[in-house]
């Protein structure tokens, strides 16, 4: 193995956290491209995530965040398979970022399928009257709610925001990168944040 090869290998393994074989084998299928090799890795997490979600996940921990002015903050429960990940550093550091990312992103709820068909049809419904009222036919209406329903649920859903520490990732494709690193399960089971003087 050439030198630059083991330098691809080590700025891959920075760069995703993944081990030295996963990596190598990337760089070698990639032909030496970094983000050819990124890509690969980023698909078989999707493909290690996807096998492992069916998975239960009985073990796991409560983390907070506070932010530097004591007037916003926010409690996470998060849970994996096993007591020896609940423990592990890559784990807790999740945890620690969704905490921080509730607090700073404020969602409503984990993912879209927590979203009530009641609170979802007011929400089109609106999104159609507004679109009426400025003029726009039914079926025009209609096409801008399902968009703005999309925005939506990319703003109030946990798992669909962007990730505050990497806005080109979401915040589910952290987690998937995260049981990728791992090898298990994560879930998020539920949160509540604080706002000063906010009910």
């Amino acid at each position: 193995m050439t030198k630059i090869e083991i330098n691809k290998i080590k700025q891959l393994r920075e760069m995703t956290g993944l081990g030295i074989m996963e990596c190598k084998k990337a760089i070698i299928k990639a032909a030496g491209d970094l983000e050819i090799a990124k890509k690969i890795l980023k698909k078989k997490g999707m493909k290690i995530a996807e096998k492992k979600s069916s998975r239960p996940t009985r073990e796991g921990v409560i983390d907070s965040y506070i932010h530097y002015n004591n007037k916003l903050g926010a409690l996470i429960e998060v849970s994996c398979e096993t007591d020896f990940v609940s423990k592990n550093d890559i784990f807790l550091k999740i945890v620690h970022d969704l905490a921080m990312q509730v607090a700073a992103a404020n969602p409503l709820y984990i993912k879209r399928d927590k979203v009530t068909d009641e609170i979802i049809n007011e929400r089109k419904k609106s999104f159609i009257l507004e679109s009426i009222e400025e003029g726009k036919s039914k079926d025009v209406a209609e096409k801008i709610a399902i968009q703005k329903m999309e925005e939506f649920f990319k703003n109030n859903c946990l798992l669909e925001q962007s990730f505050i520490k990497n806005e080109d990732i979401t915040v589910n494709e952290l987690i998937t990168d995260a049981i990728a690193k791992i090898g298990e399960n994560i879930e998020v089971n539920r949160f509540v944040r604080f706002s000063f003087g906010e009910d």
